[in-house]
């Protein structure tokens, strides 16, 4: 039997892939904790697991009518980011893929009219940085796939998403680790105010006091395991606008029991803003 060894709600911002002194330009001369905190993530928690394969849930990439999953065996080439060119640009990349676990996770969804999964190898199929940005802290041997947010689904799909992944898993022989690559509240600042607000200080920088609150809340829940707790939130925490519909969390939290789980999450780094967004590393062990 398969088992999902890891999980974590991952932050998979810009300044991440950017030199460090482009890094400490943005934060009047301070390194972002994120940066560092990934490192740390990666060498204590992620690396001596010994995953064959690394999921990740990618908030930049959106689906309308199913929920997609890459099954690719393998995905290779440059990437440059569409959003910000600038920054990310002709980044090489190469990831082994895992055809037979995209394959049982769809497979998953055959015969139910409550949800739809598909796997896709087509080799022209778009990256998106939410992946790419985590392979220089992460990446070693194991294989790598991404999933989409289908932007019809509705949180219990989400949760129904992540608990079939667990299904699949538990009948391969797999050691999988469940990324969930996005971030908190995620308004931005407005063009004209975005270059005041680049730094990390989220008293100075994030959206709106309200939204600092709320995610303020929401890691306080998962810091001592109530995901039960972060569901109930969820209605009052979408009025600030999670990235990605909060998708990649419940798809990770579905794969790990849903409100059931009680796996407490371990910080790395600070909470931070990024231009105005809510951000923030949290490790979970199953």
């Amino acid at each position: 039997m398969g088992a999902i060894v890891g999980a974590g709600l991952i932050s998979h911002v810009p300044p991440l892939v950017m030199p460090e002194a482009v890094r400490r330009e943005l934060n009047n001369g301070e390194d972002t904790t994120l940066f560092g905190g990934l490192h740390e993530l990666g060498d204590q928690r992620l690396r001596p697991l010994a995953a064959d394969t690394v999921v990740v849930v990618d908030t930049h990439w959106f689906t309308t009518v199913e929920h997609i999953v890459t099954s690719h065996d393998r995905r290779g080439g440059l990437f440059t980011s569409e959003e910000l060119p600038r920054g990310m640009c002709q980044m090489p990349y190469d990831m082994p893929g895992d055809r037979e676990l995209a394959e049982a996770w769809a497979a998953q969804a055959a015969g139910r009219d409550d949800t739809w999964i598909t796997a896709i190898d087509d080799p022209h199929l778009p990256v998106h940085y939410p992946t790419i940005n985590l392979l220089p802290f992460f990446q070693g041997d194991e294989a790598w796939v991404s999933a989409s947010i289908c932007q019809t689904a509705e949180p219990h799909d989400f949760l129904l998403f992540g608990e079939l992944l667990a299904q699949a898993v538990e009948g391969l022989d797999r050691r999988v680790v469940v990324l969930a690559s996005g971030g908190l509240s995620h308004r931005f600042w407005p063009l004209r105010q975005f270059r005041d607000h680049e730094g990390a200080d989220p008293a100075l920088h994030l959206r709106t006091p309200e939204a600092r609150a709320a995610d303020e809340h929401v890691i306080a829940c998962l810091k001592r395991g109530d995901h039960a707790g972060v569901l109930d939130f969820l209605p009052e925490f979408s009025t600030h606008a999670p990235e990605g519909f909060f998708g990649h969390y419940l798809t990770m939290v579905g794969a790990l029991g849903g409100a059931a789980c009680t796996a407490p999450g371990k910080q790395f780094g600070q909470y931070e803003s990024v231009a105005g967004t809510g951000q923030v590393h949290l490790w979970f062990s199953p």
